[in-house]
């Protein structure tokens, strides 16, 4: 199935502790079904000090799953995504307002 949400893309959150808050994906894991959104599902990881890095405790974001995810429209409000073709091109929509989200 193809990924509805992609990298860079503005979402928000809809369920879990971080309801509500938005973000802006990082990365994408299609086969798994997750998300990485920046500032969003922050949990707090216990590094060792190496030469390359400062050890000690650092937030970093952890996956969240697409389905608790809904993209933004042009209005700021939470919408899901279709596909439908336009000519011979496949591309995303918001279901909202039948924009096109990426030509």
């Amino acid at each position: 199935m193809a990924a509805k949400l992609k990298k860079g893309d503005k979402v928000v959150v809809l369920a879990g502790k971080d309801k509500g808050k938005e973000g802006t994906i990082s990365s994408v894991d299609p086969k798994a079904g997750k998300a990485v959104v920046d500032g969003v599902n922050i949990s707090i990881r216990h590094t060792k000090q190496s030469q390359n890095s400062q050890g000690g405790r650092i937030p970093k974001a952890m996956p969240i799953d697409l389905s608790n995810l809904a993209m933004l429209d042009k209005n700021g409000k939470p919408t899901r995504v279709g596909f439908r073709m336009e000519g011979d091109k496949k591309v995303r929509f918001a279901k909202t307002t039948g924009d096109v989200i990426d030509a």
